[in-house]
């Protein structure tokens, strides 16, 4: 498994309509039809595509031009795509000028998720004291919504809240066009312009430049026939913010082991038919995932579960400034719908899977924050598995942040909860 991260990462930014991600999902789609699957197809999605070129933000103080800061820049996906914005800057929004307002990703105690959970494995006991670093704030696809309702001509997000020195935060990511200049600032980078903005009053040029227009990726598709007629999906997504090991090469490598595995069962020991999806999109307000319960919406009533797998997530600390991975897991999210919960916490704990939630679909928002949340407004029985480590949408997800020690059991515990579902019938 470790092996197919390493070479789904190796081809580098997976991004909604890149080179690298059409080759993940035809590479994918070999390995469907290595292990023996049945109807293995691509199906297309379309979506947007959005790449950044360049993005900076220069500021010099009004009374003397000369004193002056410029700083490289990530732009925000989908904002303004060309901008050369000049105009006052400052701390708060202000109608035509350029905003630099300071974000800080959210500390979520464990202790408060457990009060939420209908079941938890924490052997270890960790979850009283544990406080986890989210990668974001809770308005994170409206950050810049502040901005845009009071008429700033830019915006110039300061990550001087995050724990390490990083402009590559890749937020929001609903492919929603936004129209404002807008970038990400390094934390470092933000605290020298907010340090001149803070010493008399400034003026800025915010410039961006990005390329987007319309692009068609790809579902990767697979079935197996088994001893009923009613259907398990298991799925993740095979886009991603960067070349990102966790998000979600390792969930493209968990449902690669739950095909191959399933494979090499005889039909009628699969307790139903399988199909196994790997959805375009994600990054584009999960554009696979709408895609297919369009072109796919008859069979959704003889689905008995939808199994979405995603990030297999090593907790790091961080030290003088640097992301250092840690032998332990994130704590893992499982999004349960009403009356799974027991067969989930049964798997949970037969495999040891530490640091664990069994949680209701709707605890933090309508639907779960994971790429197969729109089956829950269609009814579907639905399984979700994620974590959120704090470099999920940054450059700094890389191999070395694998929580490889459970791939195994994350497996496990799927086929696990796959087999409880024998004898189960819908409609």
């Amino acid at each position: 498994m470790m092996d197919w991260i390493e070479t789904i990462v190796s081809r580098g930014i997976r991004r909604p309509g890149y080179p690298a991600d059409d080759w993940v999902a035809a590479w994918a789609l070999e390995r469907f039809a290595e292990f023996g699957l049945h109807d293995v197809r691509l199906e297309p999605v379309d979506l947007p595509v959005w790449r950044p070129v360049s993005a900076s933000l220069e500021v010099h103080l009004d009374s003397d031009r000369a004193t002056s800061v410029r700083v490289e820049a990530f732009a925000l996906p989908y904002t303004t795509p060309e901008a050369a914005v000049t105009a006052p800057v400052g701390r708060e929004v202000v109608p035509g000028a350029i905003v630099v307002p300071e974000y800080t990703f959210t500390e979520l105690p464990q202790f408060y998720v457990r009060d939420l959970a209908k079941a938890v494995h924490d052997p270890e006991g960790v979850f009283d004291s544990l406080v986890q670093t989210l990668p974001f704030q809770l308005d994170y696809l409206d950050v810049i919504q502040g901005a845009i309702d009071g008429g700033a001509a830019g915006f110039a997000g300061a990550l001087t809240g995050v724990p390490w020195e990083t402009r590559d935060y890749y937020v929001p990511y609903d492919a929603v066009q936004r129209d404002i200049p807008a970038v990400w600032l390094s934390g470092g980078d933000a605290r020298r312009v907010l340090a001149l903005v803070d010493s008399g009053p400034c003026t800025g040029t915010l410039a961006v430049s990005s390329e987007t227009g319309p692009a068609v990726s790809h579902n990767v598709i697979g079935t197996l026939p088994g001893r009923s007629d009613q259907w398990v999906i298991i799925g993740s997504h095979h886009d991603a913010p960067w070349a990102s090991a966790v998000e979600d090469a390792s969930g493209i490598a968990l449902v690669l082991a739950a095909a191959r595995y399933w494979a090499g069962v005889p039909e009628e020991e699969r307790p139903h038919n399988l199909l196994f999806l790997l959805t375009a999109g994600h990054m584009a307000h999960a554009a696979g995932t709408r895609a297919f319960i369009s072109e796919h919406r008859a069979m959704l009533g003889d689905v008995v579960l939808q199994l979405h797998l995603e990030h297999a997530a090593r907790r790091c600390e961080v030290v003088d400034g640097a992301l250092v991975p840690t032998d332990d897991p994130e704590p893992g999210w499982w999004f349960t719908s009403p009356g799974l919960e027991g067969l989930v916490a049964e798997a949970l704990a037969a495999e040891d899977l530490r640091r664990s939630f069994v949680l209701p679909p709707e605890v933090f928002s309508p639907m779960p924050p994971t790429d197969g949340a729109f089956f829950h407004p269609e009814g579907v029985p639905l399984v979700h598995f994620l974590s959120a480590p704090m470099y999920l949408f940054d450059s700094a997800d890389t191999v070395d942040k694998v929580h490889a020690e459970s791939l195994e059991p994350l497996t496990r515990a799927a086929i696990r909860i796959v087999e409880g579902t024998a004898g189960w019938r819908r409609g």
